[in-house]
């Protein structure tokens, strides 16, 4: 009598190989593919990984920021200069965590209601997105604007801490601002 196998909903991803030349070889396929090809897989919402063809490391992220940068010069900038400016300030600071951390349990969150709710093959499409943030706003705004409030008071206490430490090291050599 044959054993009946159970039905499992494995997600298998899609390898593509990076090589030193630059060139993207796309393992289904048994082909070479383009930058504009990997951002179509994105957009059809395809599981993929970037594997360096030597080395095995994921590049999957690195590919994905290549994507952005390329849309960005193309047409019309994700984010301001200033912003972008300000993103840049404060990588690697405490805010990074923090903003990183949020935006990205909302859009797992968004991810997991949509694949509850619907069919898991839907991607995050913007108008969802829209529509989620949209009923995040509120607390959004109320967060943020409390945590800028205490960043600004911290910002002015420790710059008023740091006067008052420099005035007594130039008191205590003699010399006076």
């Amino acid at each position: 009598m044959p054993t009946a196998k159970t039905k499992e909903t494995k997600v298998t991803h899609r390898v593509i190989k990076k090589y030193p030349n630059r060139r993207l070889y796309d393992t289904d396929s048994s082909s070479y593919i383009t930058l504009a090809e990997v951002k179509q897989l994105v957009m059809n919402s395809e599981p993929f990984v970037v594997r360096d063809a030597k080395s095995g490391e994921d590049l999957t992220r690195s590919i994905l920021l290549q994507i952005i940068l390329e849309e960005e010069s193309n047409g019309i900038p994700m984010f301001t200069a200033p912003v972008l400016a300000s993103v840049i300030r404060f990588y690697g600071h405490a805010m990074q965590g923090f903003m990183g951390g949020y935006l990205e349990k909302n859009i797992q969150a968004l991810m997991d209601v949509q694949n509850k709710l619907g069919d898991p093959t839907k991607a995050l499409t913007p108008e969802s997105w829209s529509q989620f943030m949209a009923l995040q706003s509120p607390a959004l705004q109320g967060m943020l604007g409390s945590n800028l409030e205490q960043s600004k008071t911290m910002f002015a206490q420790m710059q008023e801490q740091m006067q008052k430490q420099t005035d007594q090291m130039l008191g205590s050599l003699g010399l006076k601002r």
